[in-house]
């Protein structure tokens, strides 16, 4: 066949003999006549077409190579994927972003429609790491950085240069869209540095860039929703479109589309409009001066986009315009996460208490409420855009920031102040739920410690005390000197201890009754002199009614 004659052809006289491929890779990317590059990017389509094999043939060949920074280098030398890769991670000098571009235009070719070169190309990892990662850098990311490049050069660039680099970023926007295409994995790499989908956004976004460089972002960022296989928060489908919505608004996002149709057609009717004033009127000045003044107007087109965007792009554009329509509808009618519903989050868990069991129902309820305003919110958005649009004021929205989408920011700001002041309350509440609990635990914490300490002590003499007594029964045991006490002894010498006190005792009650009786004689030998008779005196003395008797006695002494 054609195909596989094409991939074996070697062209060159030697000692510079190469591949026929590779040959035509090197007039793409060197070449500084536009008709040349369009026609060598013809042949690499029509070879990558409908042939899976030689697609992969050449994507297995695109591997970094020992001497890749070796400008000087002989192309016959290095592979044809080599040489490739070399002009895609090309510098920001204009001329190699210019190789750059075109090499996109090839590789978008290598991995159209082919999955599995899609998913090889996606592996391949360049030296050097990336700061946004912490690994080696890969090539889509490259391929990125190299499409800021181009835009931030397209910028500083003035008038004259714009048309000669006007077509770099939309042959770049190509090969990703070319890549992203029914390529999960791709769409996976390229959102995990948020970077990208920010810059992307702003390139669909920002009147600096041309109607079509913006439709084709637009198309990249749909692609980022269709093809989203992603399930991270932040990197989902939802992430992407809700993005969308917040940073650009759906009615401006869809009028992208419009423009990029009208941007693409606008070459081949110019053509067909200019070969029709050259047949009908060739000798017109006033013709030929108008052909001139519209070639002049037009500085945002470069020849080469209408031949690298035809006719087919165009098809797939209006396809994929109306499946990214029916995608996007279809997340904004539905909630974030589908097991948020499950009634399995009703039902209290296996050893769950009341409080926690409510807590969590309580979360779950608000959860929902959050995305039902969500979805309103987004509802109401979506109703006031798409009724301006059908209102015929396509171009100021365009110009001015939705209100309707200010109101809901607006609404979904106090929504969230509203919430945070709810959750202050109850964290303030359960603060002070948490001290008095803390303050009885500490608390009991105290009367435990002095429980204890009474146990110890009580535990300590219980322990002396059995000490002792086993000391004690250890010694009767053995015999040992402590005596069994003697209880005769002990009350005879106690009956000795009472009789020597009661002597004692009646030794003194005999000395008072001496002295009382000495006293009574001397008394009698005085009254004797005295003349009273003593016996008479005496009779009764002893008893309690002779008392009074000694008063009367004192008074008639006086």
């Amino acid at each position: 066949m054609n195909l596989d004659s094409l991939a074996k052809k070697q062209v060159g006289e030697e000692p510079h003999v190469q591949p026929a491929l590779n040959a035509i890779l090197s007039i793409i990317l060197r070449t500084s006549i536009a008709q040349e590059f369009v026609a060598a990017d013809f042949v690499f389509k029509c070879f990558c077409e409908k042939n899976p094999n030689g697609q992969a043939l050449l994507a297995s060949t695109i591997a970094p190579h020992p001497n890749q920074g070796d400008t000087h280098r002989a192309a016959s030398d290095m592979p044809f994927g080599s040489i490739l890769l070399q002009a895609l991670v090309s510098s920001d000098v204009n001329e190699d972003m210019e190789a750059c571009c075109r090499a996109s235009s090839v590789l978008s070719h290598i991995i159209k429609d082919n999955l599995q070169s899609k998913d090889r190309v996606l592996q391949i990892q360049l030296g050097t790491p990336a700061p946004s990662l912490g690994r080696t850098e890969p090539l889509l990311h490259r391929i990125v950085t190299c499409l800021s490049i181009a835009a931030s050069a397209d910028g500083e660039n003035d008038q004259s240069s714009h048309l000669e680099e006007s077509y770099i970023q939309p042959v770049i926007l190509r090969l990703l869209i070319v890549w992203l295409v029914d390529c999960s994995n791709a769409v996976n790499c390229l959102l995990e540095s948020a970077v990208h989908l920010n810059y992307i956004i702003e390139l669909a976004s920002s009147k600096r860039y041309t109607a079509c460089v913006r439709g084709l972002a637009a198309v990249v960022l749909g692609a980022c929703v269709l093809y989203n296989a992603s399930r991270e928060k932040g990197r989902d489908t939802f992430a992407v479109a809700d993005a969308i919505s917040q940073k650009i608004g759906l009615t401006t996002y869809f009028l992208r589309f419009d423009e990029l149709r009208k941007s693409l057609a606008h070459p081949s009717s110019e053509q067909r409009h200019r070969k029709e004033l050259s047949r009908s009127s060739a000798n017109s000045m006033s013709d030929f001066q108008e052909i001139e003044e519209d070639a002049t107007n037009k500085d945002d087109q470069h020849p080469v986009l209408s031949e690298i965007f035809d006719s087919q792009f165009v098809d797939f554009l209006n396809k994929f315009e109306a499946d990214i329509r029916e995608n996007i509808m279809d997340i904004f009618s539905r909630t974030k996460t589908a097991t948020a519903v499950l009634p399995a989050e009703l039902e209290q868990k296996n050893g769950e208490v009341d409080g926690e069991y409510i807590k969590r129902l309580k979360s779950f309820v608000e959860k929902q409420c959050n995305e039902m305003q969500d979805l309103l919110a987004r509802n109401a958005m979506l109703a006031e855009e798409f009724v301006k649009t059908g209102g015929g004021s396509t171009a100021d929205t365009s110009q001015k920031p939705s209100s309707g989408r200010e109101r809901v920011q607006m609404e979904a700001l106090r929504q969230e102040l509203e919430g945070a002041k709810r959750q202050i309350e109850s964290l303030k509440t359960e603060k002070s739920q948490i001290e008095a609990e803390a303050n009885h635990q500490r608390n009991l914490a105290l009367k435990m410690e002095s429980d204890l300490k009474s146990l110890s002590d009580a535990y300590n003499s219980l322990e002396q005390a059995n000490y002792r007594l086993d000391a004690e029964v250890k010694t009767l045991r053995q015999g040992g000197s402590v005596p069994y006490p003697d209880v005769e002894a002990i009350k005879a010498q106690a009956k000795d201890e009472a009789e020597k006190d009661s002597g004692a005792e009646l030794n003194d009650l005999l000395v008072c009754l001496g002295q009382e009786q000495s006293k009574v004689e001397k008394l009698s030998a005085r009254l004797a002199e005295l003349g009273e008779d003593v016996d008479t005196l005496l009779q009764g003395i002893g008893d309690d009614t002779a008392i009074p008797d000694d008063d009367d006695e004192d008074e008639d002494e006086e």
